[in-house]
């Protein structure tokens, strides 16, 4: 319980512990190796697994590796932390692989039965030759690596035209002004108060997090009155110039548009039980609006109703001597998404049979699926109760391992794409309740058992750990009465 929350274990021992003395005393290593232990024991009775993995460095600079993994458990799929481990020395593919290796062996899993590895971009981990990818497919070949599509969606949306550029570097200097100095933002805390603002507080642009930039844009043109104020009693006149300049305002507010449409996107992608189809569908839709948008700017009159702030700009605007510019600057920053996209998250059409047969079972088309899988998905076809079950509204994943015993072949190949990660998304929400548990004060804890406590769904039988303990102090002492009959016949004697 204390792990759970996340808490000091002092808090355990002082005020918890002294409440329950006449109870069976059961340490958090005893839960976190039962949890442990269940999971193995799914883990072994599913056909295949898949994992992703990712390193970080907590406040102790000791590098902390997460391993999760996807399985396929009693009538649906399921992810669970795998294990947590620190490096002790590099973080290079193979430290990755020595501490997977080890696990693996130690709990009786293998490779073979690894179907898919998802890790972020860095070189250590999807380097050609000694990255881990690479290494965990010496292991076993038929492995398939993926790159972080949350990662490759932030990459994508980083390319902008110049002139939105320095819109950017305006508006992060405008924030650091502010920001940095803790006199400034006292007072520009005050300023808001008095104007009766919803917000007093603007906010950092941070490069590695997902939806900073989106956040920042928004934040700012919330607080936008209030910051030409405040730099004007700053002296800030060059910036307060900048700011406050007309091509300026309305390049700024198309970022804010965009960006909260950005940052849709990547909270789509975000999440727990995400898979591969479920991401590609996000990104072609996010795909096929660019286009939309694109077509609606480049009308003879453009259509800028997409971008609500900027539409109210111009629409207020009476001369129209600004739209030529404006026009050329959302087509240019829409083909470079475009390109940023197609570039950076990957191509599925060679084998778009998979994801057609996996999200659409009865409407595709049995010519283009392998030999070996036509006449059952032509079964699968002309069987009512699957049809059923999948237009009730089941999921995809309930539907495939339901269906698993009796078209066994189909849905093997199926699920060996719902079980792959399309993101790390697990392994930054565990590094995040690694920072709240592993903090400066508690910096030499070791977090093994708090974290598996902490991030598993899984529950311990607490009733079977108890009568164990139990089993034990009572063997324990009939040997200590064993012992002392002994001792005692013997001084008789």
């Amino acid at each position: 319980m204390v792990a759970q929350q996340k808490k000091p274990h002092t808090l355990g021992e002082k005020l918890i512990k002294p409440s329950i003395l006449k109870a069976v005393e059961i340490k958090l290593d005893e839960l976190a190796l039962d949890i442990k232990n269940q999971l193995i024991h799914k883990l072994k009775h599913s056909v295949f697994f898949a994992i992703q993995c990712d390193e970080s460095t907590d406040v102790a600079n000791c590098c902390q590796l997460l391993v999760y993994c996807r399985f396929i458990n009693e009538q649906s799929i399921t992810e669970e932390l795998l294990f947590s481990q620190a490096l002790n020395s590099t973080s290079k593919g193979r430290n990755v692989l020595s501490a997977i290796d080890i696990f693996f062996d130690q709990n009786g899993l293998s490779w073979k039965n690894v179907v898919g590895v998802c890790t972020d971009g860095a070189p250590a981990m999807l380097g050609s030759r000694s990255g881990f990818v690479s290494l965990a497919k010496n292991k076993n070949p038929s492995i398939i690596g993926s790159y972080c599509v949350i990662h490759r969606q932030a990459l994508a949306a980083k390319t902008l035209p110049s002139e939105l550029k320095n819109v950017l570097e305006v508006c992060i200097k405008v924030v650091n002004t502010i920001k940095n100095s803790a006199l400034n933002s006292r007072l520009f805390k005050i300023l808001c108060s008095e104007l009766s603002a919803e917000h007093s507080v603007l906010l950092f642009h941070t490069e590695i997090r997902w939806l900073s930039k989106g956040n920042m844009f928004e934040r700012l043109n919330e607080l936008k009155s209030e910051v030409e104020i405040m730099l004007l009693q700053l002296r800030k006149d060059n910036l307060r110039e900048n700011f406050t300049d007309e091509n300026f305002t309305f390049y700024f507010a198309y970022l804010v548009d965009i960006f909260e449409t950005i940052n849709n996107l990547n909270l789509k992608l975000q999440g727990r039980n995400t898979n591969i189809i479920t991401t590609k569908d996000s990104i072609n839709s996010f795909l096929e609006k660019i286009q939309l948008w694109k077509r609606q700017v480049n009308k003879e009159t453009p259509n800028f109703s997409t971008f609500c702030r900027l539409n109210e700009l111009i629409f207020d605007e009476e001369e129209s001597i600004c739209l030529v510019g404006m026009k050329n600057i959302v087509i240019e920053h829409h083909e470079c998404l475009t390109d940023e996209f197609m570039r950076y998250v990957p191509d599925f059409s060679n084998e778009s049979w998979k994801y057609t047969l996996t999200s659409c079972p009865f409407s595709a088309n049995v010519d283009t699926l392998p030999d070996t899988f036509q006449e059952q998905a032509i079964e699968l076809k002309n069987d009512s109760r699957p049809k059923i079950d999948f237009n009730s509204g089941s999921s995809l994943k309930e539907f495939w391992v339901k269906y698993q015993p009796i078209y066994t072949e189909i849905s093997n190949e199926v699920l060996q794409v719902l079980v792959q990660f399309s993101s790390t998304y697990l392994c930054e929400s565990g590094f995040s309740s690694l920072t709240i548990i592993k903090t400066k004060h508690r910096n030499r804890l070791d977090v093994e058992f708090d974290l598996r406590c902490s991030l598993s769904n899984i529950e311990p039988e607490l009733k079977k750990i108890v009568q164990r303990k139990v089993l034990i102090r009572n063997s324990l002492s009939q040997d200590h009465l064993d012992s002392f009959m002994l001792m005692s016949a013997e001084s008789d004697i």
